[in-house]
């Protein structure tokens, strides 16, 4: 059996209340993850391509109000 298998067998027989109390939980730890990621990758230049294009389109005019 692998940990995944193992994981989802155990949240599989939480009650209402755990499961809630373990959606939040895991919402919390992805969000946390994803914002070590962004950050990560912003450090490394991996958006820097991204935000010249930005950039340039909007001072080319091609950026429209939303």
């Amino acid at each position: 059996m692998t940990v995944i298998s193992e994981i989802e067998e155990a949240v599989a027989t939480l009650s209402r209340e755990d499961l809630s109390a373990f959606r939040d939980w895991f919402q919390e730890f992805d969000a946390k993850a994803w914002d070590k990621q962004l950050e990560d990758d912003v450090a490394a230049g991996r958006l820097d391509a991204l935000a010249e294009e930005a950039l340039r389109d909007l001072r080319e005019g091609r950026c429209t109000d939303l």
